[in-house]
């Protein structure tokens, strides 16, 4: 086992690493940047290391500082939580190089799934069910419009680079595909300066259901479910629950074995999510694959009884998995806190947080990093908790739910507990009927 981990990440998941760093006996490093010097991961953490001033790039992005930081702290292994440099072969690979574990998936791997045309070919090829589109890359506009004839339209343009609905535009016929074509180029070219485009199928009526999945280094992989994270706004999640008001048994062993087949089909090592849309036939497709822990990973841990940090860092030591697939015992549903106003087309809301009462009491839990006084920063993503609410039925839940939400209170900022509130009562969402594109037509009015 590790004696020593550096977390590269800050906030909430670097205080959740934390926590069970402790219950394992394991020493931990935090790293911050200069405008993250009073953040609880910093408090809590055995040792802290500065690694330069508040943008990313010169700080969570710096590769260089942070191997400097693990070495003059000796630390034998590094977790890089979600975000920041989690999915970045680049970074895996200098670790491997310098002696340092990464407590993930080795650069390979992660090379095979960063880039979606690999991705989905990879899939293909294990026999995961992935949506009609192209091979590759689509060489000119014409190609583009002779394959959209044939799978027939609605198609959807996506950027192989992309990620966060960047690069994307759905094309319903054949006089809208020539602005849409230009439009994504130029959104994928200045986002990611790539503009490489490829296209599918588009699904109608999906639902965004993801398979989480554990493997060892002995090529053994287990999966733990689905989480149903369809209630996102802008293919930004928003709120996430388990087991899926759509998913069947029979659905769900089908996906699971899918999404086994997938990761066993290049080795994976660690936490990794298998991502797919489900159309109103209940067929299902390969959509992505993330190569670390999700956000959303603790409504699978309360409906599992299984802690993934933990068995990330066993794994990463060396350890084997059980084996053996896990399924819910009961229902859980995280909620989003962002410092955003909902009623203000989610403007994001920094500054400093004058009043806080955190909710509590049977089923609840809260992950967060935030504390009375604490100065919310700019530079970085503006969840500031996860609020996850868990008991026997779909029913209980959302009335707990609902209960803590009323219970949070967060003053000097604005933040999204409104919107939730609201969307805990909204008939649509409590009868499950709900697709990726519901909150298009919702009501963010007298939040």
């Amino acid at each position: 086992m590790f004696k020593k981990i550096l977390i590269a990440n800050r906030g909430e998941i670097a205080l959740r690493i934390i926590r069970t760093c402790r219950e394992l006996g394991i020493k931990t490093v935090a790293i911050y940047s200069k405008a993250d010097a009073d953040s609880l991961h910093v408090r809590f953490a055995d040792e802290a290391v500065c690694i330069g001033p508040a943008p990313s790039r010169e700080s969570y992005l710096n590769i260089p500082r942070i191997i400097a930081a693990a070495e003059i702290t000796n630390a034998d292994a590094i977790h890089p939580g979600y975000g920041f440099l989690s999915e970045r072969a680049e970074f895996s690979a200098i670790c491997k190089e310098y002696g340092i574990k990464f407590i993930g998936p080795s650069p390979e791997m992660i090379g095979l799934m960063g880039d979606k045309i690999t991705a989905k070919d990879t899939m293909k090829k294990a026999k995961v069910p992935t949506i009609p589109g192209s091979e590759g890359l689509l060489e000119s506009i014409e190609e583009g419009l002779g394959l959209a004839k044939e799978i027939g339209y609605p198609v959807i343009l996506k950027a192989t680079a992309g990620g966060g609905g960047k690069g994307m535009r759905v094309v319903t016929n054949e006089t809208e595909f020539e602005k849409a074509w230009n439009d994504a180029k130029m959104e994928s070219s200045a986002a990611f300066g790539n503009d490489g485009l490829y296209m599918e199928k588009f699904v109608e009526e999906p639902r965004h259901i993801e398979i989480q999945v554990m493997g060892d280094q002995f090529g053994k992989v287990c999966h733990l479910s689905e989480r149903d994270c369809s209630i996102q706004r802008r293919h930004q999640k928003l709120v996430e629950e388990t087991p899926s008001p759509v998913v069947s048994q029979e659905l769900r062993d089908k996906m699971g074995k899918a999404a086994v087949q997938g990761a066993e089909a290049i080795n994976y090592e660690g936490a990794g999510t298998i991502e797919f849309l489900v159309d109103k036939h209940g067929h299902f497709y390969f959509m992505e694959m993330n190569t670390r822990i999700q956000v959303e990973h603790p409504i699978t841990e309360e409906v599992t009884d299984f802690d993934l940090i933990k068995e990330q860092i066993k794994v990463a030591a060396g350890m084997p998995i059980s084996g053996r697939n896990y399924y819910p015992s009961r229902y859980a549903m995280e909620c989003r806190i962002n410092a955003e106003d909902p009623s203000n087309g989610f403007r994001p809301s920094p500054g400093k947080i004058t009043n806080l009462h955190i909710p509590g009491g049977h089923g609840i839990r809260v992950d967060s990093h935030i504390y009375s006084g604490y100065v919310i920063p700019p530079n970085y993503d503006s969840m500031i908790a996860k609020l996850i609410a868990f008991g026997q039925s779909r029913e209980e839940v959302i009335v707990r739910m609902k209960r803590a939400l009323q219970e949070f209170v967060i003053e000097g900022i604005k933040t999204t507990i409104p919107f939730h509130i609201k969307l805990m009562d909204d008939k649509g969402f409590r009868s499950g009927k709900f697709t990726t594109k519901y909150l298009e037509t919702f009501d963010f009015s007298n939040l």
